[in-house]
């Protein structure tokens, strides 16, 4: 199994932040799940990485080759991609991903999530959207998105996109309980 983790490089965010990514990293090590990130060396990209590599997992870092030149790059991965922009970084993070993980994180964190959730829509991604929620983390994003629904900017068969979950210990058993998203996605992704 490939997990996409979308995280954060922030190394002055609170550390619970960085304990979780790291125990994260642990968990799908062990569960012999490939995890596939943005290849950065700081904040939860750094403590992903750094808790599969311990636990003897395989680690693939996507990274942007202006990043490479600056130094930012996870130096001990299993592999490092370079790719010439951020767009195409997006694409081969998800691409051939089981399913995606959202740690906590900035606007890049956000961004990568947001583009999941909109080609799952699309039925473009049909495998589990998980949400971190440490500290409750995204209980605003998904108000948001709850708002969406309300609106009718997004049908109600959308809120099966993405599931909220607080423990890392949450995270596998909620990838392997989550149904393949539905192959008809097109059918319903505007609004009726």
């Amino acid at each position: 199994m490939r997990v996409c983790v979308y995280c954060a490089s922030s190394p002055t965010a609170d550390p619970i932040y960085r304990e979780t990514a790291s125990r994260l990293g642990r968990v799908l090590a062990g569960a012999g799940a490939t995890v596939v990130y943005g290849g950065g060396s700081l904040g939860s990209m750094g403590a992903v990485a750094d808790g599969a590599l311990a636990a003897g997992g395989k680690v693939i870092g996507i990274l942007p080759r202006f990043m490479a030149d600056l130094e930012w790059g996870h130096p001990g991965l299993t592999e490092l991609e370079l790719v010439e922009d951020m767009r195409e970084r997006k694409h081969k993070l998800l691409t051939g991903s089981d399913a995606v993980v959202a740690l906590p994180g900035g606007s890049g964190t956000l961004e990568e999530l947001f583009e999941a959730i909109t080609l799952k829509r699309l039925g473009l991604y049909f495998g589990p959207i998980i949400l971190m929620n440490t500290r409750g983390f995204y209980d605003d994003v998904v108000r948001l998105l709850e708002r969406s629904i309300s609106e009718r900017f997004m049908n109600l068969e959308h809120r099966a996109m993405w599931t909220l979950v607080d423990e890392v210990e949450q995270v596998l058993p909620t990838i392997q309980s989550t149904p393949r998203w539905r192959e008809d996605a097109r059918d319903y992704a505007v609004p009726r």
